[in-house]
């Protein structure tokens, strides 16, 4: 039953949650009698209970980051996935007090859960009084639910009950998504954009079976981009990087050739492929395709693919690399046979 009772209080959490971080991602400096410096981050109808439920939330910094409308997210090469939800400060003593007691007295927990949690956080159980003798000297840690990932079943992996977190300690051990400049990283690489990877053809969409077809990405757009994630009540911080290191070709058929032969062009003096110029007609493209059979009244969805290489550095000098990410399009070629006629 207990479990079953945290489950429901933690689904309220999150709808707590999930409306303050569509008010705002800021966060304000929470002075040591329960008050704040700033009161934009918290929803009208909260601000009577002065809770700032954002108090902790990670901090994007996305001035680095690739922009415009054919951007997007990059997709882990592995099974690893950033983390749905993490833990962070989210209340003062008062803070807390000021959440958990209009809920209690609305009794929607049910009387067993409610005493149990009088009993953890009031009557010193651990704790007394919601810590407050310890305002100032830390905060109640709490999850928050990543940007994007509201509807993600991972994001009720943290059910932990919130817990107190002195300044300038580690949070316990046990607690897995506690905000550290590892997993502020990861945080970043979630909100990482690429752009397209529409390649330019040469020819240009239309081909001739039997014709290389040159291929190359425009060398502005693929240059490293980059996203940090802060926690600045806790002043830690982590930057993701992802440098684009190669270019797969899949031509859309079985009918065809890639150059090289792997379909993987690597990054070459900053640029992926090389432009055609005139005068290279008898020369094979360092990245490319030919198709061996027309596409008939059709076209082939040649897909092309960036791989990019992912790192991190964090507060403290820790850093480290993140495992690779892909972002692909599909773009359509008509291949059309070369007509002869015999006299």
């Amino acid at each position: 039953m207990p479990q079953v009772k945290r489950r429901v209080f933690g689904t309220l959490a999150v709808a707590v949650s999930l409306s303050a971080l569509g008010a705002s991602n800021a966060w304000a400096k929470v002075t040591p009698d329960g008050t704040r410096e700033s009161d934009t981050n918290v929803s009208a109808d909260r601000k009577g209970q002065n809770v700032s439920v954002t108090a902790g939330a990670v901090v994007y910094d996305q001035s680095k980051n690739g922009s415009g409308q054919s951007v997007g997210p990059v997709t882990s090469t592995t099974t690893w996935a950033p983390p749905a939800c993490y833990y962070a400060p989210k209340y003062t003593p008062d803070e807390l007090k000021a959440y958990l007691e209009p809920i209690w007295e609305a009794g929607s927990t049910g009387y067993e859960w409610d005493a149990k949690q009088r009993d953890h956080y009031v009557n010193g159980h651990p704790y007394k009084d919601f810590n407050k003798e310890k305002a100032g000297e830390g905060y109640w840690w709490d999850f928050y639910v990543t940007p994007g990932r509201e509807g993600d079943p991972g994001a009720l992996d943290c059910d932990k009950p919130i817990f107190w977190v002195d300044e300038g300690d580690a949070p316990p051990a046990d607690i897995e998504n506690a905000v550290t400049p590892e997993v502020l990283a990861e945080l970043a690489y979630a909100q990482i954009r690429v752009p397209s990877t529409k390649v330019t053809l040469a020819p240009e969409n239309t081909t001739k079976v039997n014709l290389p077809t040159w291929a190359w990405l425009d060398a502005a757009e693929f240059k490293p981009v980059s996203v940090t994630a802060s926690v600045p009540v806790l002043g830690v911080e982590a930057t993701a990087t992802a440098e684009p290191v190669s270019l797969k070709i899949d031509p859309g058929t079985a009918d065809a050739v890639t150059y090289p032969a792997s379909g993987v062009c690597e990054i070459n003096n900053g640029r992926i492929g090389e432009p055609y110029a005139k005068g290279k007609a008898n020369e094979t493209p360092p990245c490319g395709v030919k198709y061996l059979r027309s596409s008939g009244h059709g076209s082939y969805p040649l897909k092309a693919t960036v791989t990019w290489k992912i790192q991190w550095a964090g507060s403290g000098g820790a850093g480290g690399d993140l495992p690779d990410g892909t972002f692909g399009a599909d773009q359509d070629v008509v291949v059309q046979e070369i007509q002869a006629v015999n006299r």
